[in-house]
């Protein structure tokens, strides 16, 4: 399934004029042959907001949602977006998956805030696995900080997760994450990822870019560099199968050793 990694800040402060970069960049992946479209974290609102977070922040079924289904109808796409979901009285960091006929396919909420701007102004999301089936590939979502943790991405591996996006606000000096964490995971996992960035200043970050889509291999598909871009990856299952035959690393793993570990 040919991936497109949407890497740009947009416009923060401004959910139209990002919705206009998002219908854009689904013109041109659509153009490229692109099934599926990955935006960063927080791409609708931008992520430095402050203490605009509430007011900007939108249930899973709003506006905002609407807007991205007609994009994805239009352009005959799916497309994956960061936004801040209100929910009652909680605002989440989340990432919703809009299928290319406009449904809304999976949602996730953020489970493992990073920094003092998240603590003060998002609710950490409870479900660890969220899922969807998208073109013959099970696709599962997480958010940045997530796919740091290898318990995360783990939980995905054993739920059957082919390919994991990642929408990411990744800043300096965490490079390495993008360069070498990344394509780690997908090999450890029997995975592909797509790590997907937000790029340049922007309130006190500065955002690495970086973003990639590596294979089940810990070989990137596709990088992007520091600058705005739309880069483009196919996942391909036949190649993930044929890797998780020859690499027995679910398989040979011994639980009972380490397992309660985890629990400490």
């Amino acid at each position: 399934m040919r991936t497109a990694l949407l890497q740009s800040s947009g416009r923060p402060g401004s959910v139209a004029a990002n919705l206009k970069v998002l219908d854009e960049a689904a013109e041109r992946a659509a153009a490229a042959g692109a099934r599926l479209l990955v935006t960063p974290e927080m791409f609708l609102t931008g992520y430095a907001i402050g203490d605009d977070v509430p007011r900007l922040a939108e249930p899973a079924d709003g506006d905002a949602a609407d807007a991205v289904a007609d994009i994805a109808v239009r352009h005959g796409l799916a497309v994956a977006y960061g936004y801040p979901e209100r929910a009652d009285a909680d605002v989440f960091n989340s990432v919703q998956l809009i299928g290319a006929d406009g449904a809304r396919l999976a949602n996730y909420r953020k489970s493992h805030l990073f920094g003092c701007f998240e603590r003060d102004h998002f609710t950490s999301g409870e479900q660890a696995v969220v899922q969807a089936d998208l073109d013959g590939l099970r696709i599962g979502l997480m958010i940045c900080y997530d796919v740091e943790f290898p318990e995360n991405v783990r939980a995905h591996a054993l739920a059957g997760t082919d390919l994991l996006l990642v929408p990411t606000a990744q800043m300096h000096p965490f490079q390495f994450v993008a360069e070498s964490v990344v394509p780690v995971r997908a090999f450890e996992n029997q995975m592909y990822v797509a790590y997907v960035n937000r790029v340049g200043p922007e309130g006190e970050f500065e955002f690495v870019g970086l973003s990639t889509l590596a294979g089940p291999d810990g070989i990137a598909r596709t990088r992007a560099g520091r600058g705005e871009d739309l880069v483009l990856a196919d996942a391909d299952p036949a190649f993930l199968a044929a890797s998780r035959e020859a690499n027995p690393y679910l398989s040979d793993r011994r639980p009972g050793l380490y397992g309660p570990l985890v629990q400490a």
